[in-house]
């Protein structure tokens, strides 16, 4: 698999998320209907600062060849990220069937986890010219 697409698709995915809750988080907990205290905003900001990281990881290791032994702290971190995040929103979204947001977060995740899990247990592809 080349991993070029899947890593720029997560940093973009993980940088806008991460941009939104840096900067955006009482609105986010106002969306939400949850009181915008300070700690909980301030835990969506450090949340945002993990996501924007992540982002920017993923970005500059988008020409890295990555897969089985390659890169593994690499793959192995994105994988349980998306793994984690996808197994949390599923279960949510199986008590609150009637929420968009989680259900579409859980189809988003999953599809990241399922991606990240073929890169991180097979082999690399072959670039042609390399």
């Amino acid at each position: 698999m080349n991993t070029k697409y899947l890593m720029m698709a997560s940093a973009i995915f993980m940088g806008i998320l991460g941009l939104a809750c840096t900067f955006l988080p009482k609105e986010m907990l106002d969306y939400v209907n949850l009181t915008a205290t300070t700690l909980p905003a301030l835990f969506i900001q450090i949340t945002g600062a993990l996501y924007l990281g992540f982002a920017l990881m993923n970005w500059t290791a988008k020409t890295v060849l990555i897969g089985k032994i390659y890169a593994k702290p690499l793959s192995l971190g994105n994988f349980l990220h998306f793994t984690m995040a996808a197994i949390t929103f599923t279960k949510a979204a199986f008590h609150d069937p009637n929420s968009t947001y989680i259900i579409i977060a859980a189809v988003a995740y999953s599809i990241f986890a399922v991606l990240f899990g073929i890169v991180l247990f097979t082999n690399p592809a072959k670039i042609k010219g390399a």
